[in-house]
C-alpha cells in the first residue's frame, strides 16, 4: 500500500495501489480454487445475539455454551500475533470475532490463520463458534471455523474521515449504507413510514390498487411529462405524472375507497425538495368531501408520526414541529396577511398591485389573467416558506385547480387544500369535479394554456370524460408526498437524503 504523509501528518492512501494489491490477493485466492464460495449459511443475526445475551455475565454465558453461525462485512481488525479480533457488520448490526490460530487451523488448511491476517477491511466473511464475554465484557464469537466469502477490491473510506463528500454519498449509496449507520437508519425508517401508512389505509377499508405508469395521455397534475415511444403499438407514451385519473376511473367502476403508493415522474428541475422521480400515496373516497379529507389526512400523518418518532412534537433542523394541535386552516389571502403583514386585503385583491410587487422582486409573471393565479404566486413568494407547523391552505382559485370541484357559494374558488409543513407542500387534496361537462371545459382551458406556451398544462383526456359520463359519485381525493414526509420524520434536510438513488448529473 502506497502512503505518504500530508500536512496533518496523516497518511495519504493511494487507492489505485490498494486496488492493484487487492486484485493480486484475489488472483492468489482464485488459484486455491475456493474463490467466492456460496455454501455458507449464517444462522444468527448480530442484533438478536446482543438482545438475547448482552445481559449475561461471563460465567452464565460459558455455562450456556451457545454455538452460533454469523456472516458480514469486516469493518475492524486487530491482529495480535497468534490471535486477532475482528468486527463484522451484518444487516442488523455488528458482532466481534475472536480469531485464534490454534482454533481455526486444521489439517485441511494449516495456513488459514495466515490467510486471515491478509484479509482486508470490507471483505465479507462467515464464521462459526461459541459466544463468550471478553475481559471488557464485550459479546464475542470465539471462532472455530472461518471462511472468506467475498473479496472487497475497493477500500472502504478511512475510519476517521468516512464518506464525507455529499455528492459521493448520493452517487455511491451502497458505500454510504456500509459506513454510515445514520443513513441506513433513515432508510429503515422510510420503509416503516410506508408500511404504517399502508396499514392505516387498510385499517380504514381502503383497497390498494396498481395503475399504469405508461400513459397514452399524461394527466392528473400540471407538470411536464417524460416522453417515450412504444414500438409495437407505434405510439408516443408518457411516464406517469400522477395516478389521479386512473384512480377516479376505479371509483366510477364501483371501488368506493382506493389508494396507491405510486411512483411519479415529472420532467422538472432538481432541488432539495424536488427529484424528477418521486413517491406519493394517493387515495380516493366516495361520498366524502375536502373537509373530511383534511381531517383524515391529519389523522394519518399524526398516526405515522407518533409510531415512527414516539411523540407528536418533533425536531426538524433544530426547530420544533407540533403535530399535537389541530392543523391550522387559512385561505391564500389569510396566509399572506398573517405572515406578511405589510399587505392590506384591498392590495391582495388588486391584480395590478400584485403584478407590480412580483416584478419588483424579480418573479416571472404567471401566464394568466386571473386574480387567483397572481394571489397564488404572491403566496409562494411571501408566505409559503413561513408555514412551519402543519397548516392547510384552503379554497384555491378555480383557474389553478382544473380537477377540483368548484365551491357552491363562490364559483371562483374550489373545495381544495394543500398541506404545508416546515415551509413545504406535503399533501394536495380536493372534492373531485364529477361534472363531465364542466371537466371537459376545464380540459379545454388547459389545452388553450398549453397552446399558449404552458408546458405544464394538461392534455384533453377524452376517455376520462367518457368515464365521468357514466357517473362519478361525490368523491374526495388526496395525494401525500412520501419523500417530503420522510424528510420531516427523519430530520433530513434534502430530498436526496431520503431517496436511495437520487438522480444526478452524469459523472
Amino acid at each position: 500500500m502506497s502512503k505518504e504523509p500530508n500536512q496533518n501528518n496523516e497518511p495519504i492512501v493511494d487507492e489505485n495501489s490498494i486496488i492493484s494489491e487487492r486484485g493480486s490477493e484475489l488472483e492468489e485466492w482464485r488459484k486455491l480454487g475456493i474463490a467466492f464460495p456460496n455454501q455458507f449459511k449464517p444462522e444468527n443475526l448480530s442484533s438478536d445475539l446482543h438482545k438475547n445475551y448482552d445481559e449475561d455475565d461471563k460465567e452464565t454465558l460459558e455455562k450456556k455454551s451457545i454455538e452460533v453461525s454469523v456472516s458480514g462485512r469486516m469493518m475492524l481488525k486487530r491482529v495480535m500475533g497468534k490471535a486477532s479480533f475482528a468486527t463484522i457488520q451484518d444487516n442488523n448490526g455488528r458482532i466481534q470475532l475472536y480469531v485464534a490460530r490454534d482454533f481455526i487451523n486444521s489439517d485441511d488448511n494449516p495456513e488459514l490463520y495466515a490467510q486471515f491476517k491478509k484479509w482486508d477491511l470490507g471483505d465479507i466473511i462467515g464464521a462459526k463458534g461459541k459466544l463468550f464475554k471478553t475481559r471488557t465484557n464485550e459479546l464475542t464469537v470465539e471462532v472455530t471455523e472461518i471462511i472468506l466469502l467475498t473479496k472487497s477490491i475497493r477500500p472502504l473510506p478511512e475510519k476517521f474521515h468516512g464518506l464525507s463528500d455529499q455528492e459521493t454519498k448520493y452517487r455511491q449509496r451502497y458505500v454510504d449504507l456500509i459506513v454510515n449507520e445514520d443513513t441506513k437508519k433513515t432508510f429503515l425508517n422510510r420503509s416503516k413510514i410506508i408500511s404504517n401508512m399502508r396499514a392505516f389505509m387498510e385499517g380504514h377499508e381502503f383497497l390498494e390498487v396498481e395503475t399504469p405508469m405508461l400513459h397514452p395521455i399524461p394527466g392528473g397534475a400540471t407538470a411536464r411529462p417524460f416522453e417515450t415511444h412504444h414500438n409495437a403499438l407505434d405510439m408516443d407514451m408518457y411516464l406517469r405524472i400522477a395516478p389521479e385519473l386512473y384512480l377516479k376511473r376505479l371509483v366510477v367502476g364501483g371501488f368506493d375507497r382506493v389508494f396507491e403508493i405510486n411512483r411519479n415522474f415529472r420532467n422538472e428541475g432538481l432541488s432539495v425538495r424536488h427529484n424528477p422521480e418521486f413517491t406519493m400515496m394517493e387515495f380516493y373516497a366516495a361520498y366524502k368531501e375536502y373537509k373530511w379529507l383534511m381531517d383524515f389526512t391529519e389523522d394519518c400523518i399524526r398516526d405515522v408520526t407518533n409510531k415512527i418518532c414516539g411523540a407528536l412534537k418533533i425536531t426538524y433542523q433544530d426547530k420544533t414541529i407540533n403535530f399535537e394541535k389541530s392543523f391550522e386552516r387559512l385561505t391564500l389571502v389569510e396566509a399572506i396577511m398573517k405572515h406578511s403583514s405589510q399587505f392590506s386585503e384591498d392590495q391582495l385583491n388588486d391584480i395590478d398591485f400584485i403584478k407590480s410587487h412580483l416584478s419588483k422582486n424579480g418573479e416571472n409573471l404567471p401566464n394568466s389573467s386571473g386574480l387567483g393565479t397572481y394571489q397564488l404566486a404572491l403566496f409562494e413568494l411571501e408566505a409559503e416558506a413561513k408555514l412551519w407547523d402543519p397548516t392547510y391552505i384552503i379554497d384555491y382559485p378555480t383557474e389553478v385547480s382544473p380537477l377540483a370541484r368548484a365551491s357552491d357559494t363562490n364559483n371562483a374558488i374550489t373545495e381544495r387544500f394543500e398541506l404545508f409543513i416546515a415551509g413545504r407542500e406535503i399533501a394536495n387534496g380536493f372534492s373531485e369535479l364529477n361534472d363531465a361537462e364542466d371537466q371537459a371545459k376545464r380540459f379545454q382551458m388547459q389545452v388553450a394554456a398549453k397552446d399558449a406556451g404552458d408546458e405544464e398544462a394538461m392534455y384533453y383526456d377524452a376517455d376520462f370524460i367518457r368515464a365521468l359520463e357514466y357517473g362519478l359519485p361525490p368523491t374526495g381525493g388526496c395525494g401525500v408526498g412520501i419523500d417530503r414526509l420522510v424528510m420531516l420524520l427523519t430530520d433530513s434536510p434534502s430530498i436526496r437524503d431520503v431517496i436511495l438513488f437520487p438522480h444526478m448529473r452524469a459523472e
